[in-house]
């Protein structure tokens, strides 16, 4: 979650940040302790990683495809779709536990342990899940999305907002307030609709944007994290962050990598919150083989 430069605005606006389900022909499913189908895909061979995406993304929309066709020269990578989103199922009542059983689910199908990296709320899905699993070998995260000072808003309101969009079934209201809270530009905004294909994916998923928020609002307050929060975590952990990303979010992720006990910090340069595959793929090949 970020601001949005007129760069980054480009490449939200460009297909190529969508990936086809046709790349991927054997989905699967597993069913979640509460009986919840997950669809995920399996590619590659070598130890297994899990990918978790960030909000309004899953295997049909977003760069997680991609980063995973890097990695599975390497590895046999999954990717899936979190509740609530593409082919996955969606049981009420939400609650994070439930997302981390979806996880744990993925791990039983790599055997019972895996790597695991993370993005935005993604990453913190992932260090949640961290904390309470114990499959997870290593974990990657990309940009937390945390704000832990006074240098921009905070966000309680915004979800406010983007929860009573979701109750009253207004989706495109929902994914609007959305992309406004993390910087998109308003004239983007306002072209974003016009984009059919890609403006029914977002509204299709645009219920699960209260999951995000239940997930990363409350280390969005503009408060220190709390040093015993992921004290469990002691598994190595690579924090990123892009080196063109705003100052507040750099500030975040390495105070994140300070609170993990057995963390590394590394800011990827030129990089910002827009995921690129091709320069990530690299540092997660090391990390995860080293």
């Amino acid at each position: 979650m970020q601001n949005m430069t007129a760069a980054e605005a480009k490449e939200r606006r460009s297909p190529t940040i969508t990936q086809s389900p046709a790349a991927y022909p054997f989905v699967r499913k597993v069913l979640s302790k509460d009986g919840t189908a997950i669809a995920f895909d399996q590619i590659g061979n070598g130890p297994p990683v899990i990918l978790v995406d960030g909000a309004l993304c899953y295997r049909g929309m977003g760069q997680s495809g991609q980063l995973a066709e890097l990695l599975a020269q390497h590895f046999t990578v999954f990717t899936y779709d979190r509740r609530g989103r593409g082919a996955s199922g969606d049981t009420a009542p939400y609650a994070v536990e439930r997302e981390v059983e979806d996880i744990a689910a993925l791990l039983g199908e790599a055997g019972g342990s895996a790597f695991v990296w993370g993005t935005s709320s993604g990453a913190v899905l992932a260090m949640e899940a961290a904390n309470r699993l114990s499959g997870i070998k290593k974990l990657a995260l990309y940009e937390a999305p945390f704000i832990v000072d006074n240098t921009r808003p905070t966000t309680e309101d915004d979800w406010d907002r983007i929860s009573a969009a979701v109750a009253a079934d207004r989706r495109s209201d929902a994914v609007k307030l959305f992309l406004k809270s993390v910087g998109v530009p308003g004239f983007v905004r306002a072209l974003m609709p016009l984009m059919i294909p890609m403006w029914s994916k977002l509204k299709a998923v645009a219920h699960t944007l209260p999951y995000d928020g239940a997930i990363v609002r409350d280390n969005q307050r503009g408060k220190p994290l709390p040093a015993s929060r992921w004290a469990s975590v002691t598994i190595p952990a690579l924090v990123m962050d892009g080196g063109n990303s705003p100052a507040w979010m750099l500030r975040a992720n390495r105070s994140l990598a300070s609170v993990l006990p057995n963390a590394q910090h590394r800011t990827v340069k030129g990089q910002t919150h827009m995921l690129k595959p091709k320069a990530h793929a690299p540092m997660l090949v090391e990390f995860f083989k080293d």
